[in-house]
């Protein structure tokens, strides 16, 4: 296709929107650049071994139930490129005091019959939207603003989702298990509990632990990059890495770039390519909260009071709603909450490739002020002592990160927001700037295609899948 141009297509990062970009073009026989400034491809999935050696760590994303379900993913050969999910048992798992825990199954129905009266609103809540959990993906990680292939479901899914999710649990659960479980899962969101929207986050979530499963990569969430990089290699792209794009002048001449990168990177790289219109809808762009991350290197499993925990990989930790919902309002308020919501994954448990025999690895963040650089390790690892006495005399070392310390190591995390933005119901449909084709800019050869356009953060390539379908509307 390329004519006069050193490619069709050069696109910049190489996170899993951006490789999913690049796969998207090659497979319409484009030719394709992907350029990426770290040494590794891989952005948000990349995995190293950072505390002790034969420790391996994921430095950023670790549990992948939106990898799981994505519509391009699953289109794709991964498996032949070395990619292989691990399903723990048991999807995840909210340690309450009183050494008891609610664990969520991969059996919607196992699941609702462990919380009691709850149950039944539980199993009511969440069986639509397993029974069209395929219908839910495509349209939810659909191309905004385009009308939904399956309105019944979407509007089923809508009616719920835009509550706030500790009204929402208030309304439909009486006790306390149910709403610590909804809350955890809505906690996902980086924002207070009581904001619009939230609770499409618990229910999405919540939805795929029993429809899929929050399964890991085995090695490492590197693993998921490796696999998208060695098939666009199979297709033909190429890819450099250790290769840092400041200036949009100095790149390769192509017919369309496409930017896995924050609308405020896109205004410092390209700047002067785009109107002022436009730049000023990107100044607008609001970024959330940021994350505080933490791994340790550990001398065995964390020793929880109740041993159902360890059959999840994924734990919340945080207590009771109430408490959780107090820490996320704390965090958006401009505070640090002495009791976080800590997020935690033992990938260790399931993929002996994570630590040496007999060790273990331990993963963690916590949300924090945007731009933080205050320590949480010590709030971190109180909060999880409580639910698992004698923790901390289990650690051989520990690599905490920043807020600031996360963006210095991959600028898409503004201020530490690993989403790319904030997902309330404001900007959600309306990411990086209010268009008809958000992965657009008024320059016909610019395209956005990183978690700052639709449909958001997480691991699932849709952002980049559909910036290239737009790009090809215009290349071909």
């Amino acid at each position: 296709m390329t004519s006069s141009f050193d490619y069709d297509a050069v696109v910049i990062g190489a996170g899993p929107n951006g490789l999913a970009a690049a796969i998207t073009l090659a497979q319409a026989s484009c030719s394709v650049l992907v350029l990426e400034g770290k040494a590794t491809v891989g952005g948000g999935t990349r995995s190293a071994e950072i505390t002790l050696p034969g420790f391996v760590h994921d430095i950023c994303s670790a549990i992948h139930p939106l990898a799981a379900s994505s519509p391009f993913f699953e289109t794709l050969p991964l498996e032949e490129h070395g990619l292989e999910w691990v399903f723990p048992s048991a999807s995840t798992a909210h340690p309450l005091d009183g050494g008891e825990a609610v664990i969520v199954e991969r059996s919607l129905y196992k699941t609702a019959a462990s919380l009691g009266r709850d149950g039944k609103n539980y199993r009511r809540l969440f069986k639509p939207i397993v029974n069209h959990w395929r219908d839910l993906m495509v349209d939810s990680l659909g191309p905004a603003p385009l009308p939904p292939r399956h309105p019944l479901t979407i509007t089923r899914f809508g009616l719920r989702a835009l509550w706030p999710a500790q009204r929402l649990a208030q309304l439909l659960f009486r006790d306390e298990r149910a709403r610590a479980v909804f809350a955890g899962m809505a906690g996902h969101s980086m924002m207070p509990l009581e904001k619009t929207l939230t609770a499409a986050f618990g229910i999405m979530l919540a939805g795929s632990a029993h429809a899929v499963g929050w399964p890991l990569p085995r090695g490492g969430s590197q693993c998921i990059a490796n696999a998208l990089a060695a098939h666009l290699s199979a297709l033909g792209g190429e890819i450099v890495t250790g290769h840092c794009v400041e200036d949009f002048a100095a790149l390769p001449s192509a017919r369309a770039y496409l930017f896995d990168v924050t609308p405020r990177q896109l205004l410092k790289i390209a700047q002067n390519e785009l109107p002022s219109g436009y730049q000023r809808a990107l100044q607008r762009f609001r970024y959330g909260a940021g994350v505080f991350k933490i791994d340790w290197a550990l001398d065995g499993p964390i020793p929880w009071r109740s041993t159902e925990v360890a059959r999840a990989a994924t734990v919340h930790v945080g207590g009771t709603m109430t408490e959780i919902a107090a820490a996320e309002r704390a965090v958006w308020q401009g505070q640090h909450p002495e009791r976080p919501f800590v997020l935690l994954a033992q990938q260790s448990l399931f993929d002996e490739t994570r630590a040496p025999q007999g060790k273990h690895t331990g993963w963690a963040y916590c949300h924090v002020p945007s731009g933080s650089e205050v320590d949480m390790a010590a709030a971190i690892e109180k909060q999880v002592e409580r639910f698992a006495p004698g923790f901390r005399d289990l650690i051989l070392a520990r690599q905490p990160h920043t807020a600031v310390q996360m963006e210095q190591y991959n600028p898409n995390y503004v201020g530490g927001d690993i989403n790319g933005g904030v997902q309330d119901i404001w900007q959600q449909f309306t990411r990086p700037a209010i268009r008809r084709i958000p992965y657009s800019t008024p320059n016909p050869r610019i395209f956005i295609c990183s978690s700052s356009t639709p449909p958001g953060g997480g691991v699932h390539g849709m952002c980049g899948y559909h910036a290239a379908q737009a790009a090809l509307s215009r290349l071909q």
